[in-house]
């Protein structure tokens, strides 16, 4: 009998080239679907909430792919966990509805950025902060933070997607409601704001969808406005101006983690 299985996953990312399958680079999804392919016999490729780049660490990926292997959801995370990598951790495996998609059927995602503001960066910490020592308002970031709750067209915070943009050269190829609803670049964001954690500083983002690098581009800004490049109150016309010059450059990846994805 053919089951429709849910991983959850957590990653290091800064071993791979992201998530999605690159001919001859290690990437996170070409793993599982190798480690899967071991076990089951068959020819998957796990479908994953969406792609995170090359760096950038997951603590809660959401994916899924349907099997007729016999194999126990429980017994199938220990034998899973037993052939992937160390960096590679399925956190669960469960029985879903057939109809059930990571990416499709997902309704949110929170992100976290940490970045490290001590002079020195432990050396175990070096792959998963973004080293900022300088000086920086953290006021003025959280205020210009907080500009970009609620429904917003974030054309100045979205990198170029080919993969976007090969989907809308054919539209039926996803056939999906997500698919329709994000056919702009219009999201809507419900919680956007930074706190300190010791020495770093710490942005979350919940919001119901999220365009290619939106995250890193929108840290970057908000740094900006710690430097006193911008003022907090220039983040709605970067918003209105729908151009990603207007925008600041992309924050590095090794700061941002995937943390959670709803449904």
């Amino acid at each position: 009998m053919q089951r429709n299985l849910k991983l959850t996953i957590a990653y290091d990312g800064s071993e791979f080239h992201g998530w999605q399958v690159q001919p001859g680079l290690p990437t996170v999804q070409g793993t599982l679907a190798e480690v899967i392919g071991r076990v089951t016999g068959e020819k998957v490729l796990p479908q994953g909430s969406g792609r995170t780049d090359t760096g950038v660490h997951a603590l809660a990926q959401v994916a899924t792919f349907t099997t007729y292997s016999p194999i126990p959801e429980e017994k199938l995370k220990i034998v899973l966990n037993d052939r992937l990598p160390p960096s590679i951790r399925i956190l669960a495996v469960e029985l879903a509805d057939g109809d059930f998609h990571a990416r499709h059927s997902a309704r949110g995602k929170t992100y976290r950025y940490r970045i490290f503001r001590g002079g020195i960066v432990p050396p175990f910490l070096w792959r998963y902060v973004t080293h900022y020592p300088y000086p920086l308002d953290e006021d003025a970031m959280t205020l210009a933070a907080g500009y970009v709750l609620g429904e917003h067209d974030f054309t100045s915070f979205a990198a170029v997607d080919p993969d976007r943009e090969q989907r809308s050269a054919t539209p039926l190829a996803e056939g999906s409601e997500l698919m329709v609803k994000h056919a702009t670049n219009i999201r809507t964001i419900h919680q956007s704001e930074w706190r300190r954690d010791g020495e770093e500083l710490v942005y979350t983002v919940h919001g119901n969808g999220f365009l290619h690098h939106m995250v890193r581009n929108l840290v970057g800004t908000f740094l900006l406005a710690g430097k006193g490049t911008l003022a907090p109150a220039d983040i709605p016309r970067i918003l209105e101006a729908r151009d990603r010059s207007a925008a600041g450059a992309t924050a590095p990846a090794e700061g941002l983690y995937l943390v959670s994805v709803d449904y």
